[in-house]
């Protein structure tokens, strides 16, 4: 016990306590967390006090809590909710963190940021998500300020059925490295499936960035916050049972597109969401799908495992990370090879979970099947309703996804799933999903413009109908664009509707496929750059939703060439003015 006590001894034997008590002390602070000793502190001191000044005795200063920046890139908000949990963790531990998104980031308090934590999310083909776009590629930059000394730890998200898996956030690691900075903690790679690894990767970064043992350290403790402020601002909303009551395909019969317009109803009223928000849908997979890969394996008698492929895990995926754990379940010498060679990424392009089971046929026992493959994740669409103006209600428009590689039909899983396979009377699990960087302005007086094609046109519904409801007195401006006119102009009664009763102030098409020149919606704001930029010096908000790929960009760079042309500026000054639009969420991107 002495031996014990003297390895972990929190009160120095010069302390003005015999043996016994400086044991007795020792034992229960050594058990005591931050807050309680802090409060102990502040106990002793206020009693003190109250005794009045005739007993005094010198005590050391305590040390400010330690400073730790909480940096995030989110896309999906998921970066965002974690760098909220790191720091309600690490103010329980004795930090004072501060929580930046990467959209705000001033790069020159980087040096000063005392410990640092990154937690980004990789978009896409190994791209940052749009709004942390610009700090990041500063941070990349040769002016990046040095972060000499400095310790930090790194969470990357991403997605293993992409070749650049957790891309950004590897290169915020190194980079972080290169300027200088001290790697406290080393960085994790997560899946869809993070929530275990990433509260798990938070409380051992928080253990090694803490403080060195025995520094004087006091907890922040801000009186003045509320418990909401621990948050960042969006309600946690579990997962429902919804009704659908409306199943409408909005292109016609002659269209090569399906568009579901899938209107929800809840017993117990809909669930909280705003304008900007999106829906989360359980889906169930494919039946011919999992029949498939049961046979394939072996399995087709396991009722058991039938159910779980059809519900709850990820059966369409195929990663080099899947083939490596297939390999680990089999010991398949020849889809071996396929990782040693450094030809499985190429191979597994365009192919599916099937397609490894049925080439590299193996002996496969249920367990074996689960650990190949992930939890199915939900799938999130953006809401295409105000509840203004439908009430409790919650209504979407799904673009059913089917193309063929390999000589095989393919379908995504849950738009497949809604056309299909759900109609009016069915169930479906579904769950908000907030996006408070996606927002209308507050003042109804604002005007806005919104680029919307295909399905990207499904929040700016619900923007219409929140601004009808509120009577705003701002202008709307719809940029909207499809496939044909005739077949797959997407709510076009509504739209029609909305421009006679002054609910929508403008509305400018471009329909890829009715000429032999293909138009995009691009290419009605070149053709209406002067007023666009009116619009925008007038104080406007542009919205964009869709495709990031390739939409999105064109977009953005359509609107610098806007300003190029309207105002005469130079490029590099059309970009810093976009950028700046960006800074002041006036240029607002949901992509996907």
């Amino acid at each position: 016990m002495v031996a014990l006590m003297s390895s972990s001894s929190l009160i120095p034997r010069t302390a003005p306590f015999g043996d016994r008590e400086r044991d007795s002390l020792n034992i229960a602070l050594a058990a005591a967390t931050p807050i309680q000793r802090a409060w102990l502190a502040g106990f002793l001191a206020g009693l003190d006090a109250s005794a009045g000044p005739a007993v005094a005795a010198p005590a050391a200063q305590a040390k400010a809590a330690q400073p730790l920046t909480i940096v995030y890139a989110s896309e999906s908000g998921n970066c965002e909710r974690l760098a909220s949990d790191v720091a309600k963790l690490a103010r329980k531990q004795g930090f004072k963190p501060k929580v930046v998104d990467f959209a705000d980031l001033d790069l020159a308090t980087l040096p000063k940021a005392g410990r640092l934590v990154a937690i980004a999310a990789t978009w896409g083909e190994g791209e940052p998500p749009a709004r942390a776009v610009c700090a990041y590629n500063a941070l990349m930059g040769d002016e990046a300020p040095r972060l000499d000394g400095v310790p930090f730890g790194v969470l990357a998200l991403g997605d293993t059925s992409y070749v650049e898996f957790c891309a950004i956030g590897k290169a915020l690691d190194a980079r972080f490295e290169a300027l200088g900075g001290k790697r406290a903690y080393d960085r994790a790679d997560l899946d869809l499936d993070f929530e275990t690894g990433a509260a798990d990767w938070i409380k051992g970064a928080l253990k090694a960035l803490a403080p060195e043992p025995g520094a004087d350290n006091v907890v922040a403790v801000d009186f003045g916050r509320g418990a909401a402020d621990d948050s960042d601002g969006t309600p946690n909303l579990g997962p429902v049972e919804a009704e659908v009551i409306e199943h409408v395909n909005l292109n016609s019969s002659r269209s090569d597109k399906e568009t579901i317009h899938l209107a929800l109803s809840f017993e117990d009223g809909a669930p909280p969401y705003e304008p900007g928000d999106s829906l989360e849908i359980f889906p169930e997979n494919d039946p011919a799908l999992v029949e498939d890969i049961l046979k394939a394996a072996g399995l087709s008698g396991d009722d058991a495992l039938r159910r779980a492929l059809l519900a709850e895990r990820d059966i369409t995926t195929l990663s080099a990370a899947t083939v490596e754990r297939f390999v680990k379940a089999t010991g398949h010498a020849e889809a071996a090879r396929l990782i040693e060679s450094g030809e499985v990424r190429a191979w597994i392009e365009g192919r599916q979970l099937v397609d490894l089971l049925e080439t590299y046929a193996a002996p496969l026992t249920a367990e074996h099947l689960t650990s190949v493959t992930r939890p199915l994740p939900p799938r999130a669409y953006s809401i295409a309703s105000s509840r203004k103006e439908v009430g409790d209600e919650v209504h979407l428009a799904i673009a059913a996804v089917r193309y063929e590689t390999h000589g095989k039909a393919r379908s995504g899983v849950a738009s497949v799933h809604v056309a299909d396979r759900i109609r009016d009377g069915a169930r479906l699990k579904v769950r908000v999903k907030p996006n408070r960087h996606f927002r209308l302005p507050s003042d109804p007086a604002t005007d806005i413009i919104m680029v919307g094609p295909g399905t990207g046109v499904a929040p700016f519904r619900a923007f219409v109908q929140e601004r009808r409801a509120a009577e705003a007195t701002g202008r709307s401006w719809l940029f909207f664009g499809d496939r044909h006119f005739t077949h797959d102009f997407l709510y076009q009664l509504e739209w029609q509707e909305a421009l006679e009763d002054r609910s929508l102030t403008r509305i400018d098409v471009a329909f890829s496929r009715d000429q032999p020149e293909k138009i995009y919606v691009q290419n009605r704001i070149d053709e209406n750059a002067a007023e666009l930029v009116a619009w925008l010096d007038g104080g406007a908000h542009l919205y964009v939703c869709g495709d990031a790929k390739q939409m999105a960009k064109d977009v953005r760079a359509a609107v610098v060439r806007a300003f190029v042309s309207a105002k005469g500026l130079s490029e590099a000054d059309a970009e810093a003015h976009v950028a700046g639009l960006e800074r002041a969420h006036r240029y607002q991107q949901d992509v996907y």
